[in-house]
């Protein structure tokens, strides 16, 4: 089916073919009719499957075909995203479909000086793409105008929720006219999601595409199972191979983030990173450096994992297994977007076992292991200041190393306490 058939605006049609999409995807051609015809949505698909052309796509075709003439002032399409850096994706994406239209949108997000973005909202935008927590600060400065809002979305609502965004959506949508289309895309359809459903829309029409708990087909699946001193040589291993080629790396915390990009970049490969200690202009300028090419290997921890949309990422590697299955999925899905392929690699030491039992029950498969040739995997542990990846915390020599407590030890101490007891 083509984009031609789904309703869309002559405009915007043409901007779609020199961004050069041929055919909308199952999401797309699902949601975009529903939301041209009033109704609000719920999307319910997995990351990397076209969910922000969905919504965007019919908002600028209505926006674009209703005139002003009978329109309250102020903001007439807001979306709601939890993370900058999906903001500024959303942002790049509508200016590309809204090329060749006259449309004023601004973005809301922190990390930044808010002048630019209040003189923005004062000049009169019609759409407008926030952070919840920037957008609540410039609403209590009443620099915000929503009496004429149309359209919310809700982007990412399963990720806001766990982001603990919920009141400061409550306080948002109470501030928006009760006639409004609702669209709210998520990558799970949660208990929680569907309670928020019932509060913010009307009848909605839910369209689920896919098994929400797998991961896109096109994405192959590896395990390598090391022992957790050895991950940082076998990443360098692997990346001497020249098909990973644009490698985004997951780590668990902010510091082994950056011990990891720092080994990487003394190793002579171009690195960047991405976490929440890193100011928004550094964000911003390791995700430029990504798309471009200019840095080979993009270290970041989960706070990028629904932010990222960069065409062509070869491999994801989790570099530190995820906890939780739900984050595997959102993690890989960086990979193998849209009709796209990719490589999703994943680092297993023995503590990590249990939750490799857990993701392959979500996904309802098992992950192929596979073992790198050529590398040592009986390398001796280095130096403790040299091992990257997230260790657990030992004790101290004295502790560690300390003589182990006789039983009489115990007893004298349950004796001691009893006495105590009785004597008070």
């Amino acid at each position: 089916m083509p984009f031609r058939s789904l309703g869309l605006e002559d405009r915007i049609l043409k901007a779609i073919q020199e961004a050069g999409y041929t055919e909308p995807t199952p999401i797309q051609t699902a949601a975009i009719p529903e939301v041209l015809a009033g109704r609000d949505v719920i999307g319910i698909a997995q990351t990397g499957t076209g969910k922000t052309a969905a919504f965007v796509l019919p908002i600028l075709t209505h926006l674009v075909r209703q005139t002003r003439e009978n329109q309250r002032p102020g903001t007439r399409a807001l979306i709601i995203a939890p993370t900058r850096e999906l903001v500024v994706q959303i942002e790049e994406n509508v200016r590309d479909y809204a090329r060749h239209l006259p449309l004023r949108m601004a973005t809301v997000y922190g990390g930044v000086s808010e002048r630019p973005q209040i003189q923005a909202l004062r000049s009169g935008v019609e759409l407008v793409v926030a952070t919840p927590g920037r957008l609540i600060d410039l609403m209590e400065q009443r620099q915000t105008n929503f009496a004429g809002v149309e359209f919310l979305v809700l982007d990412e609502a399963d990720r806001m929720l766990d982001m603990g965004f919920l009141p400061p959506i409550r306080q948002i949508v109470r501030a928006l006219p009760a006639k409004r289309q609702t669209l709210l895309f998520s990558a799970s359809l949660s208990r929680e999601i569907e309670a928020l459903t019932h509060e913010f829309q009307r009848s909605p029409k839910v369209i689920e595409i896919g098994r929400r708990a797998n991961p896109a087909e096109t994405v192959t699946q590896l395990v390598y199972e090391v022992r957790p001193h050895l991950k940082p040589a076998l990443l360098q291993h692997l990346l001497a191979d020249e098909e990973l080629d644009t490698v985004l790396v997951f780590t668990r915390t902010k510091h082994g983030a950056d011990r990891l990009a720092r080994r990487l970049e003394s190793s002579g490969i171009k690195t960047g990173t991405i976490h929440s200690n890193r100011s928004q202009s550094q964000r911003l300028r390791a995700l430029k450096d990504f798309k471009s090419g200019a840095v080979r290997v993009l270290v970041a921890t989960d706070v990028a994992a629904r932010g990222i949309d960069v065409d062509g990422i070869s491999h994801v590697v989790n570099y530190d297994f995820p906890m939780h299955s739900e984050d595997y999925v959102h993690r890989i899905g960086r990979t193998g977007r849209a009709h796209a392929v990719g490589d999703a690699i994943s680092f297993v030491t023995p503590e990590d076992q249990g939750p490799l039992r857990s993701l392959e029950r979500f996904i309802g498969r098992g992950i192929v292991r596979k073992r790198a040739e050529g590398f040592d995997y009986n390398a001796a542990a280095p130096p403790r200041e040299e091992r990257g990846g997230e260790q657990r915390p030992r004790l101290p020599n004295d502790v560690r190393r300390g003589p182990a407590p006789r039983r009489e030890d115990f007893r004298g101490a349950g004796q001691r306490r009893a006495g105590r007891r009785r004597s008070r």
